[in-house]
Parts: structure tokens; sequence; C-alpha cells
């Protein structure tokens, strides 16, 4: 097994197989060591509720069994990273999506099923939550990426494009779910137009760390971590997102190179987000650590071979 002297995915795949749940496992697994497709989606499996919608604790900072919108988002991503988001499986999930969508015909954040089940601080439980893009964003473009027709998607849709329209003011996570969306939705134009837009509000409101060297110069967004920043690559994960042309070629090269040193002594990446629970922080690193991996392997960069030294 790889050491503290190897090479970044042999150090990842060893921090995978010693602290990683079985559905980041066959994930890794997949995406670097040439498995199957099949074994991730029967793990994902595990998380599936009789109403299409996911639970469990898939999304780590909402526990308890009970279906969610941003656990049911992070299932249909799993799904779009392996080829499977769609047939009856992405059906059954948008008539989830359409029983528990606010009167817009959108996402809540949180739905009051929430209730009674440990939740991070940060998602308050509300009896009747507003939709919002942070939740919806991500699974429409998802939806719309994969070619997806449903009749939810139509009001899902308007509500994102109004939502994404009126942003005047943000936050970094609002932003990257208005990426998403703008990333998948078929209207090429009006969402480069839209991207655009977005690209000039996150320069001028500070929302991007454009030089890692002086991120503590940089505010933090209200509510979130001290040190909580968001460099360009959270924002534009694959030279592909519409987000990329924000940033010049050494900005973004830079937030690569402070992405690659992020890498800690135990071949994980870090939480950066708040953290509340002990088991959260445990099952967040190597989801995080997959999403660093992915964005690396994407912009080129040199992992290195699993299992084996430099």
């Amino acid at each position: 097994m790889a050491g503290t002297g190897a090479n970044p995915l042999a150090r990842a795949e060893q921090f995978i197989w010693l602290t990683a749940r079985v559905l980041e496992q066959r994930r890794f697994a997949h995406l670097f060591l040439e498995g199957g497709v099949d074994p991730v989606e029967t793990a994902l499996a595990a998380y599936l509720n009789d109403d299409g919608g996911y639970g469990h604790a898939l999304e780590p900072d909402l526990r308890g069994p009970v279906s969610q919108p941003l656990h049911t988002a992070h299932a249909l991503s799993v799904l779009d990273s392996i080829g499977r988001c769609g047939g009856l499986r992405v059906e059954r999930i948008c008539r989830y999506l359409t029983d528990v969508s606010t009167r817009e015909g959108a996402l809540p954040a949180l739905h009051p099923s929430q209730r009674g089940y440990p939740a991070a601080p940060f998602i308050p439980v509300v009896d009747d939550p507003p939709a919002e893009l942070l939740a919806t964003g991500p699974v429409v473009g998802v939806l719309h990426r994969n070619q997806v027709w449903h009749a939810w998607l139509f009001r899902a849709t308007d509500f994102c494009w109004a939502a994404v329209d009126s942003l005047a003011q943000s936050h970094p996570y609002e932003i990257e779910a208005a990426v998403a969306f703008l990333d998948g939705v078929p209207d090429r134009a009006r969402a480069e137009a839209a991207a655009d837009r977005l690209g000039q509000l996150v320069r001028e409101q500070r929302l991007v760390v454009l030089d890692p060297r002086h991120r503590a110069e940089c505010p933090v967004a209200p509510g979130y971590a001290p040190g909580e920043h968001h460099f360009p690559y959270d924002y534009a994960r694959d030279p592909g997102s519409l987000a990329r042309r924000w940033f010049s070629e050494g900005e973004m090269e830079r937030s690569l190179d402070h992405l690659a040193a992020e890498q800690q002594e135990d071949g994980g990446w870090p939480v950066t987000w708040r953290q509340w629970a002990p088991g959260t922080a445990l099952e967040g690193r190597p989801i995080v650590t997959l999403r660093a991996l992915r964005t690396l392997r994407a912009y080129g960069r040199d992992l290195g071979r699993p299992g084996a030294g430099d």
C-alpha cells in the first residue's frame, strides 16, 4: 500500500480504503481502478427509499432515513458520473421531486420531514420552506444534461431561470448551483449570457480567491466557517464549464496548485465547511477527496498511478 511518500493518487487510494463508505470506495474503484459501474449503482441503492427519493445520510450533514432533496441531488450526481442517469430509476426520482416541490414547482433545501432527525445547524428545518436555487439548480442541470424529459422540469427550469436572472447579491454555494444549472440547460446562448453576468458578479463581490497566497485577505460569506473560501476550481470543476471563462490561465493554474497542495498527510483532502459532528466530517472527507481528484484529472494534472510510489 501507498505511504506518505507516494504519489497523490496512491495516497488518496489508501485514504479511501481506510475511511470511506462503501459508496465512495466503489466510486473510487470505478473512476481510478477500472472498476465497473454496477457496484456503484448497487451501493447507491442502499440509500434509496420507497418514495423514489434518497435518504440515510447520503449527504452527510443530514442524518436519519427520510428522503431529502439534497440527498436526491447527490444521488443524481452519482448516477450522472456513471452514465446511468435515465430510465425508470430517474422517472421515480422525478416523481419524488414533484411530491416535495413547493408552490413554485421547485425544491426546498430541506423538506420538513427532516424534523426530529439530526441535521446541520446551518440548515434549519421550517414548516413551509421556500424554493431555493441552491437545491433546484444542480438537479435541473443534471437532468437536462442527460436529456431527461419530465413534466416536473418545466416549472423547475422556469424557476431557475428567474432565480439566476434576479441574482444581485449571492454567496459561493448559490453561485455553484447556478453554474450547475447553466452548464446543463438546453438554451446555450441564454446560459452563456447569464454566466458572463455571474462571472462579473463573482469578481465584483469577491466571492472567489484569485491568489491563494492572499486568501486571508478575502472575505468569507456570512454564515460560512472561518477560512471557508472558494477558488476558481470550485466554480469550474472541469474545463468545459461556462465558469471556466471567468478566470485567466494564471488564476486557474494557481488555484489548481493550491488544490493539489491541500492533500493532507493521510492522503485525503480537508472539509472546509462548518463541522458540527464527528461522523459528518469523517464521511465528508472521502467525498471531498473524490471531487478534488476528479477536478485535478479534468485539468490534466498528473496524479500518478494507484498503489504505486513516486
